[in-house]
Formats: C-alpha cells, structure tokens, sequence
C-alpha cells in the first residue's frame, strides 16, 4: 500500500481522532457513561486544552460515534449468527437425543448382562451344585443345602427349574 504525504490538517485530524479514541475508550471503562455521554466528555477535555478546537472535536467525535456504531452492528451481527448456528434448543434438544441414546444402548447392555446372570444362576433338577440356597422358578420355594448335592425336584409343585443364590 502506497503512503501519500497527508497535509497538516489531515495529520491533525488523525491525532485529534485518536485521542478521543483512546479518552472515550478510558471514560467507557469507567463505566459510569454512556457513549454520547463519553464522547462529549472526551471532546471537552481536548478542547479545554487549546490545542483542538470545540469544533474539531465535535466532527471527530462524529466519525467515531460512525464508526463504532459500524463495529456494533457488526458485533450485533456475529452475535446473531453464533446465536443461529448454536440455537441453545437445538443444542438441549441434540444433548438429550445423544444422552438417550446413551441411556438406551447401556439399557441393552444391562438387559442383556442381566439375562446372562440369570442364566448363570439358573439350575435344573439333576445337576449338582455347591451349598446354598435354590429358588423354585415357580412357586418360589426355598431349598437349603448345606452341602454339595444332585438337585432334587421342587418337593412343592414338582418343577425342575431353580435359580440359585448364596
């Protein structure tokens, strides 16, 4: 980018706006102003000083007042975009469909574990077993066994089917 010789009118402009810049920015950080009000602080101060006049500071304070104005809507613009594309609905809406998801498949695999279990605990007349106890799948009766044993049948409703427990 070529630089062109400014004239001195123009070079104090550039100073002049750079100070209210950086003033204005002091008095916002403040936090007891609001923009106009800052700005109108900022430009009596340099103007109080002597070297700007009341009437350069208002112009530069215009061109600022513009251009952060541009920034903020442009600001206002991201934020609506971001807004947009991380709508916070669809984003509870998608942490619940995964958590779902989620919940279902260890839902599966705790069925399918618990089938297992039961299976392994499964006992039938004939077989033998350690001491413990049999449940009649049933009529849920008990049978106690001290010892290793053959399984007997239910000596309550004659099924072969029990589960064990210890």
């Amino acid at each position: 980018m070529t630089e062109k010789k400014n004239n001195p009118e123009e070079n104090e402009d550039v100073g002049l706006y750079q100070k209210m810049a950086e003033r204005t920015a002091e008095i916002l950080q403040e936090g007891r102003k609001t923009l106009d009000e800052a700005l109108k602080k900022a430009g009596d101060e340099i103007s109080s000083g002597g070297e700007y006049t009341r009437e350069q500071a208002e112009k530069i304070g215009q061109y600022l007042r513009r251009d952060l104005s541009e920034v903020g809507k442009k600001a206002q613009l991201a934020r609506d975009a971001v807004i947009e594309a991380v709508e916070p609905h669809r984003v509870v809406a998608g942490v619940q469909s995964g958590l779902t998801r989620l919940l279902r498949t260890a839902a599966d695999i705790l069925s399918e574990l618990a089938g297992k279990s039961e299976q392994a605990l499964e006992f039938k007349t004939g077989e033998v077993t350690s001491p413990g106890t049999l449940t009649c799948k049933s009529c849920s009766k008990e049978m106690h066994f001290k010892s290793t044993v053959r399984i007997p049948p239910c000596p309550s409703c004659h099924s072969t089917l029990f589960r064990k427990s210890y």
